[in-house]
């Protein structure tokens, strides 16, 4: 959305040995172009002290509507974050795909936040990128749809209406594709060190192979299951890996670590990204996220006699993409 960012598309993968090559090379060929302008990558949803009102607007026509439509909403979000993609077969009703791995997406933004900081202040929240998404439409949680048919006639009732353009998409926390036969998840803050977003798309895989074959929670869609998750959604966007959360099943209060630990027992680790990925989760669980790695160097910074502005420049640099 400005020109100050750089999105990257990948292919599709099969495995994280290639998302981890790939990935690993495009970071490399930005940091070599950017260091030729005296510049770096910098890969965490929010920077710590940018000036949003500095920034410039993207050029292309799509952007340019966007800020049009939404104005200082759009002039606001100057943020980052990490969509994946994952392959559903035909025939696979993907709202009701989306409604069974819905309410384990907090955890997911947990193990993702990367956005304390807001404008050179902390914010109070371990994501508050998530913060500003709320401030636009159709970008939280998706409609409690039962079927793919309800998401048809939603769709329909937004157009018909004016609500929605003809090629409009939604831009949920988690959405079918309207462009691939994938659920793409959307939660997630943008991850400045690679191995945590490899873990994340890894899990998130599992998560919807599992769902897909064994078809588990079928009350996913009911009115009490969406109360839990929207109440998780909010304490993992205010307090991140140190907030108590309800579990989904036994509706009990359970730390971040203790609902990784849920989930794995939920789905059998059958791959060996997937054995990688959940424990990486839990070394990110007990050693901190990035969220936590950014206020930890600016506390450390100011203890050291730093000013503000030196601080806030340590944590960028403690965040930059390598």
């Amino acid at each position: 959305m400005f020109r100050s960012q750089i999105e990257v598309a990948s292919p599709v993968f099969t495995n994280l040995f290639e998302a981890r090559e790939f990935f690993q090379h495009s970071r490399q060929q930005l940091n070599t172009a950017l260091a030729e302008e005296g510049m770096g990558l910098y890969g965490a949803a929010s920077h710590p002290n940018a000036a949003w009102l500095r920034q410039k607007p993207a050029t292309p026509a799509h952007y340019q509507q966007l800020f049009a439509d939404y104005r200082h909403v759009a002039r606001r979000s100057l943020l980052n974050g990490l969509h994946v993609h994952v392959g559903v077969p035909p025939g696979c009703d993907r709202m009701q795909l989306i409604n069974r791995v819905l309410g384990w997406l907090p955890l997911l933004l947990v193990l993702s936040a990367s956005s304390p900081l807001w404008a050179g202040e902390c914010t109070g929240y371990m994501s508050y990128r998530r913060v500003i998404c709320g401030e636009w439409p159709h970008m939280g949680l998706p409609e409690p749809l039962p079927d793919w048919a309800a998401y048809e006639r939603y769709r329909a009732l937004l157009q018909r209406t004016g609500s929605l353009a003809a090629d409009g998409d939604f831009w949920w926390a988690i959405r079918p594709s309207r462009r691939f036969p994938t659920v793409e998840l959307r939660i997630c803050d943008g991850c400045p060190r690679l191995e945590d977003a490899l873990c994340i798309a890894a899990l998130f895989r599992h998560l919807v192979e599992h769902s897909i074959v064994y078809r588990h929670d079928p009350a996913a869609c009911n009115r009490e299951q969406r109360w839990i998750t929207q109440e998780n959604y909010w304490r993992a966007m205010r307090h991140g890996r140190q907030g108590e959360f309800i579990g989904l099943h036994e509706q009990q209060p359970v730390t971040a670590e203790g609902w990784l630990a849920q989930l794995q027992e939920q789905l059998p680790i059958d791959t060996a990204d997937a054995e990688r990925a959940f424990h990486h989760a839990q070394r990110l669980l007990r050693d901190g996220t990035h969220a936590d790695q950014q206020l930890q160097c600016l506390a450390q910074a100011s203890a050291a006699g730093l000013g503000r502005a030196q601080a806030l420049r340590a944590v960028v640099a403690a965040g930059a993409c390598n």
